[in-house]
């Protein structure tokens, strides 16, 4: 049984929408969905569940960091049957290309970490998001008119803004991988999702950039976060209830 989560089995969907800030999964609950209803307030880790366009959805919250997404989302594949997670969170660029208020669509999380080491003894530091799952959350993008970008990402243990040696950092991104921003909880879902031959995405805004020395104010977050969640839940429309053995 789960010992990071209260919720009843019945009460978690088979798609869920993971977000880092529990406040964020509240926000979500009060401002998309009907009828929500608290599910999980075990450490504070809020989880709501409620309608949106008549199909019910769960929006849980990670907290920060891939041992917490770690533990969140083999909770969630193991305990309650969750078929697909979409997680959304926020980035940092570090592609040229990138503007403020983007959404990624992440293809590849790389990490420096021993995160795959830990749990399975591999040496494993790509892990790739469902192709599935991306190709409807792209679609739906498209068909709503809320682009994303897909991209490769980095997925750090340390939060990178506080780094002291910001070109090395860079330095040391795979040149093959050309990695535009880097978020911290990514890599984790990928492979906990993998382990257990589940779904996972990743959508993330971009709040702050490198290169041009910007970070994004608090009323256009809202906004730029607010196209995303809606990604997200749209896609999520467009997921079985149940499982079944292809999207397609």
């Amino acid at each position: 049984m789960p010992i990071h989560c209260n919720a009843k089995k019945e009460d978690i969907q088979k798609t869920v929408l993971m977000t880092g800030d529990p406040l964020r999964a509240k926000y979500i609950a009060e401002n998309f969905l009907e009828n929500s209803r608290l599910v999980n307030s075990v450490r504070n880790m809020l989880a709501y569940t409620g309608s949106y366009k008549g199909k019910e959805v769960t929006v849980f919250s990670s907290g920060m960091g891939m041992p917490s997404m770690g533990i969140y989302s083999y909770e969630l594949f193991k305990f309650y049957d969750v078929e697909n997670i979409i997680r959304i969170g926020s980035c940092g660029s570090y592609s040229h290309d990138l503007n403020l208020a983007d959404v990624i669509l992440v293809n590849q999380s790389y990490t420096e970490g021993n995160f795959a080491y830990e749990w399975s003894e591999k040496e494993c530091h790509i892990a790739s998001a469902s192709q599935q799952l991306n190709a409807i959350i792209e679609a739906t993008s498209k068909e709503i008119e809320i682009p994303c970008i897909k991209a490769n990402t980095l997925c750090n243990d340390c939060f990178d803004g506080y780094l002291d040696n910001i070109p090395g950092f860079i330095a040391r991104f795979p040149k093959e991988l050309n990695i535009a921003a880097c978020e911290m909880e990514a890599f984790a879902l990928f492979y906990i999702a993998n382990y257990f031959h589940k779904n996972a995405s990743c959508l993330l805004t971009v709040v702050d950039d490198y290169y041009k020395s910007q970070s994004i104010s608090s009323e256009a977050r809202e906004k730029s976060l607010n196209d995303m969640i809606t990604i997200a839940l749209e896609s999520s429309l467009k997921l079985p209830r149940k499982k079944e053995t292809s999207f397609i």
